[in-house]
């Protein structure tokens, strides 16, 4: 990618202050800067677990990203893609994002999280815990359905035909 990537024909974004956009950044700190993990623990503890890579490739919390790099994070159940167009390694606001990266996430991986909302309730993982009271009314509603037209009556009259 060209040293001057924006309209201004800089190499800072016109929405960033001085030297705040630099020509790399350590992965880990450009993630947390960018917002897209809440703390730079998480985001380097979710690199070395391997949910993180760059182009392709997984990388160490340390690695040197650069302008023009695509970054793929496993968020289950999708994985978010980013395209780095500035390298911060200091917070900034929710307004200055469309800056720092652009989100090309795929249409379809938006879908399945969408659907991953619409069944969360199904999709219960073993061991945390009991469902809500909302949760086992929408649970109830769901299965409900499936017993339609059977009533208990109808179970026992089978043994007293014979």
């Amino acid at each position: 990618m060209a040293a001057n990537n924006f309209n201004d024909g800089s190499t800072q974004p016109s929405g960033l202050r001085p030297g705040m956009a630099k020509p790399s950044a350590r992965i880990d700190k450009w993630l947390w800067a960018s917002r897209i993990f809440k703390t730079r623990s998480v985001a380097a503890d979710a690199i070395k677990n391997g949910r993180v890579s760059i182009d392709g490739t997984n990388v160490k919390p340390s690695h040197i990203i650069k302008a023009g790099d695509r970054i793929d994070v496993k968020k289950p159940p999708i994985i978010y893609s980013f395209l780095v167009k500035a390298c911060i390694e200091q917070r900034v606001g929710a307004k200055l994002l469309p800056y720092i990266y652009e989100n090309v996430t795929d249409a379809k991986q938006y879908e399945l999280l969408e659907m991953s909302r619409i069944s969360g309730f199904v999709d219960r993982a073993r061991g945390t815990g009991r469902p809500t009271k909302k949760e086992r009314r929408a649970l109830e509603a769901f299965v409900e359905p499936a017993l339609f037209g059977f009533d208990d009556d109808d179970w026992n009259d089978d043994d007293t035909d014979e």
